[in-house]
């Protein structure tokens, strides 16, 4: 499996190069190995920043330290794939690094014959070196191989690219509903009201719904919708229903209010859309000044500070 990552989301985590290596190729390595299975990842980095992630599951019973050294097999193994003659290898497990570096003896013998066989395939490069790092710094390795081990991937085939993506702001950001092909949420009731017309598309459900909204009214080109207590609301789109939720919480007149507050107000000005409580109740949960507020008056006092706040009033 080859996932194909932008190079400039990948590059974020990873240390910038030194003047001496800007002619060497890096490539970063880990395992991973769970309940759910045993997964490697690697990562190869060209001397122009270009870089390739690779991934697989292992299918066979491994521990963790099989597991790093099956990581950095086919790290070392795309690094030779891609004809590159000098080579920095960082990976997080101290073991790995300090066995192929020489500076431990390997001693167990299920690691003895990956040892070798990488040591063999190091015979392939001009220049080749063995560095340990951190776990945060491998940060990209490692999610690879932790995806790998858990997916279950058929026999027949593997996933052909993963795509990674980068929202700039958080998805609750646009509260109310997206209206579809440049319509209010209120298109299909405002047709049936006025003409009885159903949507194309509508089901028999859609129908008997759409009849018993008994509710809403058309005056002019404008929908109504009655409450219980026979107060007219009139129905606003998207962008409409965003701006009163701006202006009613953080506006001229806003009061920051909870979110309950801030749908009742709405509702006594006059207007209304489906989901204008939940809507409200988002924006407050994301409003920094509301939320710094919160923090503010939960923090816990010092008793000292309590008894030392002087009375209102005289005694």
């Amino acid at each position: 499996m080859h996932p194909e990552f932008p190079d400039e989301d990948i590059m974020a985590l990873f240390e910038e190069k030194l003047d001496e290596d800007r002619d060497k190729w890096t490539v970063w390595f880990d395992g991973a190995s769970n309940v759910l299975g045993h997964g490697v990842g690697a990562v190869l980095i060209s001397p122009d920043n270009q870089c390739v992630p690779f991934t697989a599951r292992l299918g066979f019973d491994c521990t963790n330290n099989m597991a790093k050294y099956e990581a950095c097999a086919m790290a070392v193994q795309a690094a030779i794939d891609s004809d590159v003659k000098l080579l920095k290898v960082y990976g997080d497990s101290a073991l790995v690094i300090h066995q192929l570096s020489g500076e431990w003896e390997t001693r167990h013998p299920k690691l003895i014959p990956y040892k070798a066989y990488i040591k063999e395939l190091t015979n392939s490069f001009d220049e080749i070196s063995f560095h340990h790092v951190p776990r945060e710094e491998n940060q990209m390795a490692d999610a690879l191989a932790t995806l790998a081990s858990m997916l279950q991937l058929t026999p027949h085939g593997d996933l052909p690219y993963i795509e990674f993506w980068c929202h700039g702001k958080p998805t609750h950001c646009c509260q109310v509903e997206k209206e579809q092909d440049d319509k209010p949420w209120y298109f299909d009731i405002k047709q049936y009201v006025e003409s009885k017309e159903y949507p194309l598309e509508a089901s028999d459900n859609d129908k008997r719904t759409l009849r018993r909204l008994t509710g809403f009214f058309v005056s002019g080109s404008i929908l109504y919708e009655r409450n219980h207590g026979m107060i007219l609301m009139r129905c606003v789109d998207a962008k409409e229903a965003n701006h009163m939720i701006e202006e009613v919480h953080e506006g001229s007149f806003g009061m920051h209010t909870n979110g309950h507050a801030m749908t009742r107000k709405i509702l006594r000005a006059g207007y209304y859309w489906l989901t204008m409580e939940s809507d409200c109740c988002v924006h407050v949960r994301k409003c920094q000044k509301c939320q710094a507020f919160a923090d503010n008056v939960n923090a816990p006092r010092h008793p000292l500070n309590v008894m030392a706040t002087p009375w209102p009033f005289s005694m």
